[in-house]
């Protein structure tokens, strides 16, 4: 017996999504739609009888949930509805008001458009996704998955910010952090790698990919987070700074005359890895570096001192720290940034075995040497099955 949810990414101009089977684990489907919007849309399916690509229009979300069901018509499996469990959507700002998943109603969906100021490029699109595979899908139940329920057990000295706290209050400014489901089930799975209850273990895992967070989890509950009030806050990413001093966007502002939507465009796109060196591929970052190219170093210095950092941080907010766990893109792939990112932390028990870490990871993977007092992971993340499986539980499947 197979416990299969449909679960769906909806974004400004695409659609990814993936049918999973929640009992094994494994997905037996997957795609994305892509240029929604334009002429030359393109969709990617990947079923049972291999992988097909096809270039169309894609006017809107509607004709996109569309082609998602030609897409399994056509090349499997068969998607009925009435062998589906649940439909899970991924959307990115829950704010204050969803601290766990949420069946699809009319006053879910209208909170989630009321947080669209907290996510303006996301929780807009997610809401087309969902209206759009509502109106394919109707019999079935339709789940919403947070990417930030896992951090609403941050306390409030961690997600509160020292700002005048009328303002604060009246505008909802506070830290929401992000990649929840990701640390969630990263944290949960390396304790289950090692044969421990995730409440007796105290982890931090970095999720590093394009966009890239850390997360102190205590017990299985996040306690700190490096995302803020938007993704933008924390490590460095591929094209986002990161932390800031605020007052760099006074000063440009003032002598430079840029405006709000120039600034924006400045630190969420032009910013990260491409402000510094031009590439925002790790790969292409270090290929440069091996060439001696002085703003890739410098880069990728940058980039893990500003891990190293949180570390330490987190190091001291959790008190003991028995796992350090690396997922996502980089963190899966890239053996050269996790060996700079914990580089120097001996001191701290913290150590990466040089042939152990060695390539990339495609299953939990331990990459400190023995007796090390705190175990270094690989741990590659899986948000589609977590959504999945939230979304069976909370339908009862």
């Amino acid at each position: 017996m197979t416990t299969l949810v449909l679960v769906i990414n909806s974004g400004s101009s695409s659609i990814k999504y993936q049918l999973v089977d929640v009992e094994s684990g494994n997905p037996q489907a997957s795609g994305i739609v892509e240029r929604i919007g334009a002429q030359d849309g393109r969709v990617t399916h990947k079923g049972p009888d291999g992988k097909h690509s096809v270039e169309l229009p894609v006017p809107d979300h509607e004709i996109g949930m569309q082609i998602v069901l030609s897409q399994f018509a056509e090349h499997g499996p068969v998607l009925d509805a009435a062998h589906l469990t649940a439909i899970g959507h991924r959307v990115v700002q829950g704010g204050s008001l969803f601290d766990g998943p949420a069946l699809v109603d009319d006053d879910v969906l209208a909170k989630i458009k009321s947080l669209s100021p907290l996510a303006p490029l996301h929780n807009p699109a997610h809401l087309q996704g969902i209206l759009a595979a509502k109106h394919a899908f109707g019999a079935v139940p339709h789940v919403v998955v947070f990417d930030t329920a896992f951090h609403q057990t941050l306390p409030p000295a961690a997600y509160t910010y020292a700002l005048e706290k009328e303002i604060a209050k009246a505008h909802s400014v506070r830290r929401y952090g992000a990649h929840g489901t990701s640390h969630l089930y990263v944290s949960r799975a390396a304790a289950e790698f090692l044969g421990k209850d995730v409440t007796e273990l105290n982890t931090i895992v970095l999720h590093l990919g394009n966009g890239a967070s850390a997360t102190a989890v205590r017990g299985g509950r996040s306690v700190e987070t490096s995302m803020g009030l938007t993704p933008l806050e924390g490590l460095v990413m591929g094209t986002r700074s990161g932390d800031l001093d605020p007052a760099v966007l006074v000063h440009l502002s003032r002598t430079a005359g840029y405006s709000i939507d120039q600034l924006d465009s400045i630190l969420n796109r032009r910013s990260g890895m491409l402000g510094l060196c031009g590439h925002t591929d790790m790969r292409d970052v270090n290929e440069a570096a091996d060439a001696g190219d002085e703003d890739a170093l410098l880069a990728l210095e940058v980039y893990y001192h500003r891990i190293r950092g949180y570390v330490g941080n987190y190091y001291a907010q959790l008190g003991h720290v028995d796992v350090i766990a690396f997922t996502a893109g980089i963190g899966e792939n890239d053996d050269r940034t996790r060996a700079g990112a914990l580089r120097g932390l001996a001191e701290l028990g913290i150590e990466v075995d040089p042939e152990r870490n060695a390539g990339s990871k495609s299953e939990p993977t331990v990459i400190s040497p023995d007796g090390a007092r705190v175990t270094v992971l690989v741990v590659p993340t899986n948000e589609e099955l977590e959504i999945a499986r939230q979304a069976a539980t909370l339908v009862g499947a």
